[in-house]
């Protein structure tokens, strides 16, 4: 069931899964607070809109517009609290971790993880006015690593024990607040032009031995492309419409079928096992060039 009284924040909205989750809730009668960077990413949301997204100004490292976004939603509200909370927000700082910059590394989790701890904070009292749920965004890569992605993996490993965390303990003390988890394998967004072009100028800095020690994943991190198995994003905001609206969301939904099989090898395979399979993938990858 959805109403127009049913308000949810989405983080990370300007852009691929966001946007695609703030317009997808916009147009099932969802009141969407769409936290975006830049004013001109909010202009055209509300453009392409049936006119119940509102645009707000977030950084989710910034906490003075995190304080700022969870007021005006307390005002607008009235009252009736937040329904849903969509912690999308993330960025990737791909690389070998031999070699890649500590502040990438912080960076890295102040964004995927810190972040995600304080806006749930934030929203808690009107979250619990409601009795809403916090929709975590997190990846397959939360459960399986992939190498050259270990900065990015161990934030969504992080984010799955947040997510853990805020769950039983919000049960236990009966708030009333679910918490769910949405697992992406690949997905068709900018992110992945966004994390190439960041992969090269990491590269740029790297010493000399960089490139004796990993020659073709550099080379392979520069020929990088959307995954020939990348769903729509369209496909995702779906999913977290659904985790919104079931009357008992599962904990954790996984979208895609690379989502499903990784799971599921992390799950059951034997670390050796796992560690053939990603390097085999990775060799292929340096091989193949983009997709």
């Amino acid at each position: 069931m959805t109403s127009p009284d049913r308000a949810v924040l989405v983080s990370g909205a300007s852009k691929g899964i966001g946007r695609a989750c703030a317009l997808d809730l916009d147009g099932h009668g969802f009141r969407v607070f769409a936290g975006v960077r830049m004013p001109a990413d909010g202009a055209a949301l509300r453009a392409a809109s049936d006119g119940r997204i509102e645009p707000v100004t977030l950084d989710v490292t910034n906490t003075d517009q995190i304080a700022a976004v969870t007021a005006r939603i307390a005002d607008a509200t009235a009252g009736q609290g937040l329904w849903g909370l969509v912690n999308n927000a993330g960025a990737v700082y791909p690389g070998p971790l031999e070699y890649l910059p500590l502040d990438a590394l912080r960076d890295q989790f102040e964004v995927n993880v810190v972040g995600v701890v304080a806006l749930t904070q934030a929203c808690l009292p009107t979250l619990r006015a409601a009795h809403g749920r916090i929709i975590n965004i997190s990846s397959v890569n939360g459960r399986i690593v992939s190498p050259i992605s270990g900065a990015y993996a161990a934030s969504k490993f992080a984010l799955e024990a947040v997510s853990d965390a805020f769950r039983r303990e919000l049960a236990r003390v009966r708030a009333g607040v679910r918490v769910v988890v949405v697992q992406p394998g690949a997905v068709q967004t900018p992110i992945w032009e966004t994390s190439r072009d960041r992969a090269i100028a990491l590269a740029e800095g790297y010493p000399a031995q960089a490139r004796v020690h990993y020659p073709r994943l550099i080379e392979a991190l520069r020929r990088s492309g959307i995954p020939r198995q990348a769903v729509p994003a369209e496909r995702v905001a779906a999913v977290v419409r659904r985790a919104l609206t079931a009357r008992r969301p599962r904990t954790r939904y996984r979208v895609g079928w690379d989502a499903r099989v990784g799971v599921l090898v992390a799950w059951l395979a034997p670390d050796a096992a796992v560690d053939r399979l990603m390097i085999g993938r990775l060799r292929t990858r340096e091989r193949r060039g983009p997709g």
